[in-house]
């Protein structure tokens, strides 16, 4: 359940009340809210007198749900916003990892060069083999920054685990929370404490209403600031990395507020199949696009077979304007 307390209710008051009821409380355009679980349907006796509205919901999808707020979230990336009334898809690109000044610079200057702003990189990689590149960490970040202040881009990177989350706070626009890190309440909730947006990945196990319930960790502590981003789930066909549930971007769609990005590049797993891909994210109507580009995917560190290379993002950029000036929306 949702509570909105009246205007007359200071914030001390409001702490005090949602102690009281176990509930969360947060400040929500100037008003304070009180959450409690799924279970409760009826207003607390002791919240009687202080509510103005309620909202009750049958599971723990509550913030995040349209049935609370019908507009979509608008968020904030850089100099462009997503969500709320805009009709804009936001291309995120660059390499899977940052490897070296070279490399991003060089996917820097392709971002610009194409009218781009986001530009993508890890530098801490949650790989599943200990042998595998682990990213350049610290370092990567500073290159991050770096382009960030000599381009003018937005940058993104992904948290492996919470004992670096103030690290990439500081260092970047977005924090990207991964999908094998969908679970870590350290990071969720290191994550609720900002207000930098939180574009969390969906596990690639996981349920629609678990992938929801990671964004209600970091809404309910504060942080209005989520973005969704549907990567491809396992299932069992091995003929291509995962299984983009563009099914399940259509139910986000219609049962929740949150912007919605798509990962054609880690649901596919080789560059063939991202254009295609990429074509249906965008017809979609979805909020944003994450696309990795490497300078020489052969040479690269990190999932080396399902990233473009600059020659290949420019001709899909091309293709994709078409497609989403045909759902009124535009490439930014």
């Amino acid at each position: 359940m949702i509570i909105h307390l009246k205007q007359s209710v200071s914030k001390e008051e409001a702490a005090k009340l949602a102690a009281h009821s176990k509930s969360f409380h947060i400040v929500y355009e100037g008003t304070n809210v009180l959450i409690t679980g799924s279970g409760v349907k009826e207003v607390p006796t002791s919240l009687e007198s202080a509510t103005d509205q309620f909202w009750v919901f049958p599971n723990d999808m509550q913030l995040s749900a349209k049935s609370y707020m019908s507009k979509k979230r608008a968020v904030k990336i850089g100099k462009n916003t997503i969500g709320g009334d805009t009709m804009n898809t936001l291309m995120i690109a660059g390499p899977c990892s940052v490897e070296s000044e070279e490399q991003i610079r060089q996917s820097s200057e392709l971002l610009v060069k194409n009218g781009l702003s986001t530009l993508r990189g890890g530098c801490y990689k949650p790989r599943t083999s200990p042998y595998s590149f682990q990213g350049l960490g610290l370092e990567g970040l500073k290159l991050l920054a770096k382009m960030r202040e000599e381009f003018g881009l937005a940058v993104i990177t992904e948290a492996r685990d919470a004992t670096h989350i103030e690290e990439i706070i500081e260092y970047t626009d977005v924090i990207q929370v991964g999908a094998k890190a969908m679970y870590d309440q350290g990071i969720l909730r290191a994550c609720a404490k900002t207000n930098k947006p939180v574009l969390i990945k969906r596990g690639f196990g996981s349920t629609l209403q678990e992938f929801v319930q990671a964004a209600e960790f970091v809404l309910a502590g504060g942080n209005e600031n989520v973005i969704l981003c549907e990567r491809g789930l396992r299932t069992f066909e091995t003929g291509t990395r995962f299984t983009l549930d563009l099914c399940g971007v259509a139910w986000l769609q219609e049962y929740t507020n949150l912007p919605i990005v798509l990962d054609p590049s880690h649901a596919m797993g080789y560059a063939y199949g991202v254009p295609s891909l990429a074509k249906a994210c965008v017809a979609m109507g979805i909020d944003g696009l994450l696309i990795e580009v490497h300078p020489d995917p052969k040479v690269a560190k990190s999932d080396a077979s399902q990233q473009l290379d600059h020659a290949q993002f420019e001709k899909l950029l091309g293709e994709l304007q078409p497609v989403a000036n045909s759902v009124g929306y535009s490439i930014i």
